[in-house]
């Protein structure tokens, strides 16, 4: 499945994107759980330094 989403962020016209993902850690059960977002290089950058987006 990661290899389809990769081919398709790498169309040529497309956007640069890119997927990100995080380990987000319920409160209630204490387990890891991950959420997986497509975003732009520039909305990725943001993420990365810890900067909410919208």
């Amino acid at each position: 499945m990661a290899k389809k989403v990769v081919a398709t962020l790498r169309k040529a016209g497309s956007k640069n994107l890119a997927k990100f993902i995080t380990a987000v850690r319920s409160a209630k059960t204490k387990a890891y759980t991950f959420k997986e977002e497509i975003v732009t290089l520039e909305q990725a950058k943001d993420l990365m330094e810890g900067k909410k987006i919208s």
